[in-house]
């Protein structure tokens, strides 16, 4: 077993409006999944730098959310987006986690695999905008550090969220040695990740109908996504971890189970494995029933241990 989780109790403090489904105790459930792996290694998160921040998202923005930050108080960014005291700091460690895990990874001695158990989520996050609970896009930001701190030519960004990666793809899209591969519920929100909408050649999104299950998730990647990776040949593979696929979760409506999420996980690293040496890097997404987000962090930790 080989792996190292990222994740810092300054996650737990940005506190969305009572009743807002991305609440603090979404970290406390995903760690009691990944606790109950044995021989993990353990680093508290590390704040993003700003340099890396600027790899993805204007500057006008970040100087927006840092002066909106300053000021302290509890502003809605969106209907579903909500910038608090500790928002910020929460998020600026998720996107600093997942860049840590890189940087781990990448050392001569370091870890195989990385699991970012961070809050907030960042996939639906663009360069000059805030959407979806995400405030800063933290794999694309740590894909972009990959390439540019770690001179990497093939990089993968596998997203298994329910919810389409908008943000990733928006940031990803063209950017030369990055792949973006998604599956994902549709029609749901955001409303983008349609095979057939316009989309970079870099780009490949698989999306599903409502009440799809296992069979459906596991063909899609079998026919349409693993196909590419293995033919990119990556070099790292980097992966929006979201566990709201599942039967149990409220925003949406396939219907998943603990078992799918190790076989994507164990598909993933087996492709880490062949062509990266073993370099994988995950980051916790979405998943709002908190019993199905532990059993689901759980069961995908096992398979990329």
């Amino acid at each position: 077993m080989s792996l190292t989780v990222i994740s810092h109790s300054d996650c737990l403090g940005h506190v969305n409006p009572e009743g807002h489904p991305e609440r603090p105790q979404r970290l406390e459930a995903a760690l009691r999944g990944i606790e109950q792996l044995d021989d993990l290694h353990w680093l508290d998160a590390e704040p993003v730098r700003r340099e890396q921040l600027e790899l993805g998202h204007g500057k006008n923005y970040l100087d927006n959310l840092e002066s909106l930050d300053q000021s302290g108080s509890r502003l809605s960014l969106d209907p579903d987006t909500h910038l608090g005291p500790g928002s910020l700091r929460a998020a600026a460690l998720a996107a600093g986690a997942a860049c840590q895990g890189v940087d781990q990874v990448m050392q001569s001695d370091g870890a195989e695999r990385t699991f970012a158990v961070v809050r907030p989520p960042g996939h639906h996050a663009e360069s000059a905008r805030a959407m979806g609970f995400c405030l800063y896009s933290s794999v694309a930001i740590a894909a972009l550090h990959a390439r540019q701190a770690h001179g990497l030519k093939r990089i993968a960004v596998c997203d298994f969220d329910v919810h389409h990666g908008n943000g990733s793809e928006a940031i990803l899209a063209d950017q030369d040695g990055l792949l973006f591969l998604s599956s994902h519920q549709s029609p749901l929100y955001p409303g983008t990740g349609r095979p057939e909408d316009p989309h970079a050649a870099n780009v490949f999104n698989t999306s599903l109908p409502p009440e799809s299950g296992s069979n459906e998730f596991r063909e899609h990647w079998l026919e349409h996504l693993l196909p590419r990776i293995d033919e990119f040949r990556p070099e790292l593979i980097l992966v929006s971890a979201g566990f709201d696929a599942h039967v149990r979760d409220p925003l949406a409506q396939l219907r998943l189970k603990d078992e799918d999420f190790y076989w994507i996980g164990h598909e993933l690293k087996q492709l880490a494995m062949q062509h990266a040496g073993g370099r994988l890097v995950a980051s916790l997404e979405g998943g709002y029933d908190l019993a199905a987000l532990e059993a689901g962090v759980l069961a995908f930790g096992e398979a990329i241990a």
